[in-house]
């Protein structure tokens, strides 16, 4: 007999706390690359994706504008990603420099040791679980805004 236990408890207050406790695991390591995994993020996916307009990287990293761009500013004051004029007046690319590349490749390492240290502590076949209901909820909220 199949019995269903309904879930107990706040699913937002049980994601926010894994992904505190997550981030700052990473934030550890990506530090010693003079990193937040937010910037680390963001590097990569100017460097994917770029030169790219901010509203299309907000939806790529899927953020509102305003954290976007409060999110980029210390990235530019270092150097690291330049904003430059797009297509009209009116429009901005954003795009990574060559010390941005070599800030994403330090932080890469830095990040490949979080991920490693993750898989050890929670074991690979958690970490991969985790990865695919993750996928799964997500693709679940696309398919609502697809239907918008």
């Amino acid at each position: 007999m199949n019995t269903y236990n309904p879930p107990q408890g706040c699913t937002n207050l049980k994601l926010r706390q894994l992904t505190r406790l997550v981030t700052r695991h990473y934030d550890h390591y990506t530090a010693a690359a003079g990193l937040k995994t937010t910037q680390y993020s963001l590097l990569s996916h100017v460097e994917k994706f770029g030169p790219i307009r901010p509203s299309d990287l907000a939806k790529r990293m899927q953020m509102d504008a305003s954290t976007l761009t409060r999110n980029m500013q210390p990235l530019v004051a270092q150097g690291w990603l330049r904003i430059g004029a797009g297509e009209d007046a009116r429009s901005r690319l954003v795009e990574i420099t060559d010390d941005g590349r070599a800030k994403r490749i330090e932080g890469q390492r830095a990040w490949k040791k979080a991920q490693l240290a993750l898989n050890e502590r929670l074991g690979v076949e958690r970490v991969a679980a985790l990865h695919e209901l993750l996928d799964a909820s997500v693709a679940c909220f696309d398919d609502d805004a697809a239907a918008e």
